[in-house]
């Protein structure tokens, strides 16, 4: 099986586990082609902010992007350019152990453990691996305008009803 036959092949079951058993209000799947064909090398996916945290209310749009080489190296992903946190770059990319192909990833983690590890990462911020100043500065030094801009940001990705 060619390389791109693995990831396909592997993005093929994850999205039929992911179907069958995932976490509530969480959103994971394939875009779509030009053509209607389903495109499974890329991923829209919502992520919820966690019940009793200043993320809570918010529904975060986040891209997964898989190469031919998944899943030996981790998807990119991407959360929309500008997005307010300490370990997102201003592209809008996630910096999270488990997404480093030099350190954390590991073949056998899956796109829910992902997602869920994104969703702990947004209330606990990692300050030994800043991804942006301004998110990382503000959660160090102003704590109380961290809280205020997290809750700002919260209310600018309501829940889709």
């Amino acid at each position: 099986m060619s390389a791109g036959g693995i990831a396909r092949g592997r993005l093929t079951e994850e999205r039929k586990s992911w179907r069958k058993n995932h976490p509530h209000g969480f959103v994971a799947k394939p875009q779509f082609c030009a053509d209607g064909s389903v495109n499974l090398m890329a991923w829209d996916c919502t992520i919820p902010g966690k019940p009793g945290t200043d993320w809570e209310g918010g529904n975060y749009p986040l891209t997964m992007l898989f190469s031919e080489d998944y899943p030996s190296k981790p998807p990119k992903c991407k959360f929309p350019q500008g997005f307010f946190h300490p370990n997102v770059y201003p592209s809008g990319t996630v910096c999270l152990s488990i997404l480093n192909e030099d350190s954390g990833w590991r073949p056998a983690i899956t796109v829910k453990q992902i997602l869920i590890g994104i969703q702990d990462l947004l209330d606990q911020p990692n300050p030994a691996d800043p991804a942006q100043t301004e998110g990382y500065q503000m959660y160090m030094q102003e704590p109380a305008e961290y809280k205020r801009r997290v809750r700002q940001q919260a209310r600018q990705y309501p829940p889709i009803v």
